[in-house]
């Protein structure tokens, strides 16, 4: 295998703290790039690197000190590669080394190249020999080629060469591999070919996708679901916030133009639930499904998630649970109904304060101007929509215009809880009866605006920091998308699997991406310097190392590619026509 022209020597590096190499002097320092994917090859081993740093070197301070004018073009190139020259930081990832019974370098005469090569020949015969060693690397399969984390580093003078198509391949996997559910989320910055997730392993925890307003977070999001629900990984429950997920949603550019959400690319596999009908059907989303709430599902949780948007103390908090411990379920009702009087009279004998509970009773009021909300609602819609999600069914969950933050909140916990509670029943059914019928299908819940969920002085009494603190433990786990990662919690972002990150410029929320995360300081120059549109730094469980890519764009081409290729599109009148057909045949 031919690995092409070297582009510089090792010179020195430590394992923590990276590799320092000299750019030969016919490489530009200009087509280094921060995010770029190196190989280095070692004596013994081959290491896979992450570009982090492009330097200038100069062989003499005098040249610093009396440099050649820039009409000097003579001078300028007399010093290149010699007097001056580019250096570049590498930081290992992975490596490989071969069995004992395989060899890295081609064989002469029964005897191992390599120990031709004496360490006193000049770097030049060093280069030419190490491009004549590696002609034999012979490419390893997936199932056969195990990359290790970097516990050395490579000799001086190893030579660092471009990443090819194959090691790509061998780090990343490629999207056909029979043996995982791979989905290729874009292209490195420099190369046409593409990088994968491991589907299998990103659901398996809590993931995240983080970057500032304007970078196409909701593209990447919907990207990675239609990957999902593709390769069967998961289903998932979307709380779509502002309605981008479900049937279509506006692309961002100076021309209007929308793109196809889920429900189009996935019609038999996706349902719609919405809490305002009527913004939904003025938007021209069909079969979206009603949902309503009750005042009965409200717990004081809820009420507690939602506190800083009602305005509540921590007074009326505890009060309220006075008044759940004596209504129960119906609570709030009963604390709408009261009077004066009977909000004194329930004081004197709980030993409640009066005042803090007119407050919580004034300030609940607001929920009668919830559209979803409903005194008694005779249907329960979450037990309709764990049905949905137990059949494989991926529900998406339309604000519309009840998208301020009260609702969201609300809403998402309280379908969330209830959620839970089941898989963890049913979590524990199976592991008792080890029977695979009982096991839970996997289950991934897609918030946003994920730091007020998930906010250090809320966290511990949300469902959303339990389950983001459980891992896999039930088979439920969370895909949070957020623009401000430094209000999540530590312990929450340390939990975080793998994350999908776009451009951050704030230094809080830079180091927040980087919770957990071993040899952080190298990548927070590769998050820094990041294109403001269609890249992302991913790191984390899905990936074997940390990689930059060029994301793939969410056009006419991925629906061809992802979208249910049996489906197409009927008008009103079609649909309609074959449910009346139906009936007939049903006897309706």
């Amino acid at each position: 295998m031919s690995l092409g022209q070297p582009l510089g020597s090792v010179i020195q590096g430590s394992l923590t703290g990276g590799l320092e190499v000299r750019l030969h002097p016919n490489i530009s320092v200009e087509d280094m790039r921060v995010g770029k994917f190196l190989v280095v090859q070692g004596m013994r081993s081959r290491f896979f690197c992450m570009l982090t740093d492009v330097a200038l070197g100069t062989a003499n301070q005098r040249i610093l000190a009396n440099p050649p004018s820039w009409e000097d073009t003579f001078l300028r190139e007399v010093l290149a590669g010699s007097g001056t020259y580019g250096t570049i930081t590498l930081a290992p990832m992975l490596m490989f080394t071969p069995e004992s019974h395989e060899e890295v370098f081609p064989t002469t005469n029964g005897k191992q190249a390599n120990s031709l090569v004496p360490s006193t020949l000049p770097e030049d015969a060093l280069r030419a020999s190490s491009a004549t060693n590696l002609a034999s690397f012979q490419p390893q399969t997936s199932t056969t080629m195990e990359l290790m984390p970097v516990k050395t580093i490579p000799s001086h003078f190893s030579q660092v060469y471009e990443a090819c198509e194959e090691d790509f391949r061998r780090v990343f996997g490629w999207e056909d591999d029979p043996h995982r559910k791979n989905f290729s989320i874009g292209k490195p910055l420099d190369m046409d070919v593409p990088v994968c997730l491991d589907l299998n392993r990103f659901v398996e925890r809590s993931n995240g996708i983080f970057g500032k307003s304007g970078t196409g977070k909701s593209f990447l999001t919907r990207l990675l679901l239609a990957g999902i629900i593709r390769k069967n990984a998961a289903v998932n429950l979307i709380f779509d916030m502002h309605s981008e997920y479900g049937w279509e949603a506006v692309s961002e550019g100076k021309q209007f133009s929308t793109v196809k959400g889920l429900k189009q690319l996935f019609p038999s596999k996706v349902e719609v639930y919405t809490l305002d009908p009527e913004s939904t059907k003025r938007r021209g989303v069909p079969h979206a499904q009603e949902l309503y709430l009750s005042y009965d599902q409200i717990e004081v949780e809820d009420i507690k998630l939602c506190s800083r948007d009602l305005g509540l103390s921590e007074a009326s908090i505890d009060n309220a649970n006075i008044l759940y411990a004596e209504f129960g379920k119906s609570w709030i009702l009963q604390l709408l109904n009261m009077t004066n009087e009977e909000i004194k009279l329930l004081c004197e004998e709980k030993r409640g304060h009066q005042g803090s509970i007119t407050a919580l009773q004034r300030k609940l009021l607001r929920l009668d101007s919830l559209k979803y909300m409903r005194a008694a609602c005779p249907h329960n819609y979450v037990n309709q929509i764990l049905r949905s999600l137990e059949a494989g069914k991926n529900v998406v969950i339309e604000f519309g215009s009840q998208s301020d933050m009260l609702s969201y909140m609300l809403v998402t916990n309280m379908i969330t809880r209830r959620i839970h509670h089941h898989y963890v029943t049913k979590a524990e059914k199976f592991l008792q009866t080890k029977n695979p019928q009982d096991k839970p299908t996997q289950l991934m819940i897609t918030i946003e605006e994920a730091h007020r969920f998930l906010d250090p002085a809320v966290v511990q009494s949300t469902i959303f920091g339990t389950i983001a603190r459980e891992m896999r433990k039930y088979f439920v786990t969370l895909l949070v998308v957020d623009q401000r990662p430094s209000g999540i919690d530590n312990e929450v972002m340390s939990q975080i699997g793998t994350r999908v990150t776009a451009l951050l410029n704030d230094e809080k929320d830079i180091d927040a991406i980087f919770t957990g995360v071993s040899g952080a300081s190298g990548l927070k120059s590769v998050l820094a310097k990041l294109d403001s549109k269609q890249q992302a730094l991913i790191i984390g469980h899905a990936v074997p190392m940390p990689v930059v890519v060029r994301t793939r764009p969410y056009d006419t081409q991925f629906y061809t590619e992802i979208g249910d290729t049996a489906w197409e599109e009927k008008s009103d009148e079609e649909v309609f026509a074959a449910a009346d057909l139906a009936k007939v045949d049903l006897g309706f």
